[in-house]
């Protein structure tokens, strides 16, 4: 079959989000056909270039999010007028209470529907006059903004934005709707594909719903970090009218995209409980966890011995979410118990924070930890090491994890912790901190405690340090389930079922030609569900004869 792989900021791209993930399923699935549209991050990012592409990826179209020209396109007055009802219509919809009990207000499902008829006819209106971008970067746009917030009954931090707010919420509406104006939706583009795979919700499943509205193709949905949890923690500093209005818009775009998925395919129950919460039925939930590589860990974890009995590795990109800080004061407790212990700390900054965020813990390691010189000529060796990847025995990530005994995770905010697999797979013990996947990813084969908790953090590290075969029983099981569990092998394996389940109960709707413009023979496969009152659950009515107790007598056949 033929996929329609959406993704954004990252595959094809070199660097990005989510691209090893998308890599491994596209060259797992060398059966199957790919073409990519693909959103670039920033202009770096398209500088960087591509991965090498696998012959299965037939088509690569991209667009940039973060940039758009003025179309040029110059609306008439019945354009005009059509984009004024669907953008004021949009907007209302952001406008409105969220609280259906509220008097007056209409019920959620209406409000869905509002806003689905909303992004159509917006697409439909791209489509027809050749993009959209001149008309929601319009004082137009601004105007049916202004209006709905001053509507009678619209909600109350949308009556309270000023000028800047509708401004400021105009442009980002702006960007998040430039996918309508692309030239993704023909025959020959998404048209022509059996199946939208969307990477990631928000605005990377956009082309998938507006190709099910145009050529009734099926989306699934992955996600491995909901998008819309980000939106609600970014722009803490945005005043509440702009920060109610785009919760608004990307909460409803996450509804009306869970809606018309076929599936929807979270990475872990934490992203399961965000999608539910958002609209998702619960029979379009598939969990699908991520596929690790298990290779480039076997000889480490087919290895325990390998591990310093007196060392804890941290792995990781540094940034203040993985509270290193807390992680070095329960070090302090750690070596106030077993003094001999060693904490390495594996990883780098990606940011500007990130790097003051490192240059804030290694101040604060060398005042928790002075150096311990051995006389006056002497200088000590500090007990916590920061290191990076490349480094003296560090050539890979399996190398880090195989040098310690213990595996620490101090993070307070997690979405699915890979690097934990990693050192599951390294056959560690572990002690994390209960955020985010962590409890569903151990299942059991570490230990876990409190965030922001160092005296309980430093306790369960001393009883690991303190019992080698507690460690090596809890390695073994940790790397037997991230073998069964968190594979390439099953992530490309669950994917395949689903492809071919989704397609199963899609009919195919054109025509596929040969060469000489005739019919291909056996290109439509035949459908496992075909609608008609006979898939109807509620039971026919059965005649009276066949619901006799009596056994009706033969009757014999004329010679």
């Amino acid at each position: 079959m033929r996929i329609g792989l959406l993704t954004e900021g990252g595959y094809p791209y070199v660097g990005g989000e989510g691209g090893l993930w998308c890599d491994r399923l596209v060259r797992g699935l060398d059966r199957h056909e790919f073409d990519v549209y693909a959103f670039s991050g920033d202009e770096a990012q398209e500088d960087a270039g591509w991965v090498p592409l696998p012959p299965q990826v037939s088509r690569v179209h991209t667009a940039p999010l973060w940039t758009a020209e003025d179309d040029g396109v110059v609306y008439g007055r019945r354009a005009r007028r059509r984009f004024s009802e669907h953008y004021g219509e949009l907007a209302a919809v952001l406008c409105a209470p969220t609280d259906p009990t509220t008097p007056g207000t209409r019920p959620a499902t209406s409000e869905a529907d509002r806003f689905a008829t909303a992004l159509r006819g917006l697409a439909e209106l791209a489509r027809d006059e050749g993009g959209l971008v001149a008309a929601l970067r319009s004082e137009t746009a601004v105007r049916a903004l202004e209006r709905a917030c001053r509507t009678p009954g619209a909600q109350r931090a949308a009556r309270e934005a000023r000028v800047p707010d509708l401004l400021s919420v105009a442009a980002h509406l702006e960007r998040a709707l430039r996918p309508l104006s692309l030239d993704w939706y023909e025959e020959d583009g998404l048209g022509a594909v059996d199946l939208c795979h969307a990477t990631a919700g928000g605005l990377t499943a956009l082309p998938g719903l507006l190709a099910h509205h145009f050529f009734g193709i099926p989306l699934l949905v992955t996600e491995y970090g909901v998008r819309l949890r980000t939106h609600y923690l970014t722009r803490p500093d945005a005043s509440p009218a702009v920060r109610s209005l785009l919760a608004a818009f990307h909460g409803r775009l996450a509804a009306e995209t869970y809606r018309r998925a076929a599936f929807v395919t979270p990475g872990n129950t934490h992203a399961r409980r965000w999608q539910e919460r958002c609209g998702a039925d619960r029979e379009k939930l598939r969990t699908v966890y991520p596929g690790m590589d298990a290779a480039p860990f076997a000889e480490a974890g087919e290895s325990p011995g390998r591990a310093d009995p007196h060392t804890l590795v941290w792995v990781g990109r540094v940034e203040p979410a993985k509270d290193l800080v807390s992680l070095l004061h329960a070090f302090a407790e750690i070596r106030k118990e077993e003094p001999g212990t060693r904490l390495r700390i594996v990883g780098s900054p990606s940011d500007p924070e990130g790097a003051a965020y490192l240059g804030h813990c290694r101040a604060l390691a060398a005042q928790l930890f002075p150096d311990e010189a051995d006389g006056p000529h002497s200088v000590g060796a500090n007990p916590v090491s920061f290191e990076e990847l490349g480094g003296p025995g560090l050539d890979t990530t399996a190398d880090a994890y195989a040098s310690g005994a213990v595996i620490v995770l101090s993070s307070v905010v997690e979405g699915f912790p890979a690097g934990l697999v990693e050192a599951m797979l390294c056959a560690r013990a572990t002690v994390s901190t209960d955020v985010g996947a962590v409890v569903e990813a151990i299942g059991g084969t570490g230990l876990v405690v409190p965030p922001r908790n160092p005296r309980a953090l430093a306790e369960a590290c001393v009883s690991l340090l303190r019992d080698p075969e507690r460690r090596a029983r809890l390695g073994a099981a940790a790397r037997a389930r991230a073998l069964e569990l968190f594979t390439v092998e099953q992530n490309v394996s669950a994917f395949r079922g689903i492809y071919l389940e989704i397609v199963a109960r899609t009919p195919v709707r054109r025509l596929l030609l040969d060469g000489t413009g005739d019919p291909l023979p056996f290109a439509t496969p035949a459908e496992a569900h075909v609608p008609g009152h006979w898939t109807d659950p509620t039971p026919r009515a059965v005649p009276g004869w066949a619901a006799m107790d009596t056994p009706v007598p033969a009757t014999e056949t004329a010679r």
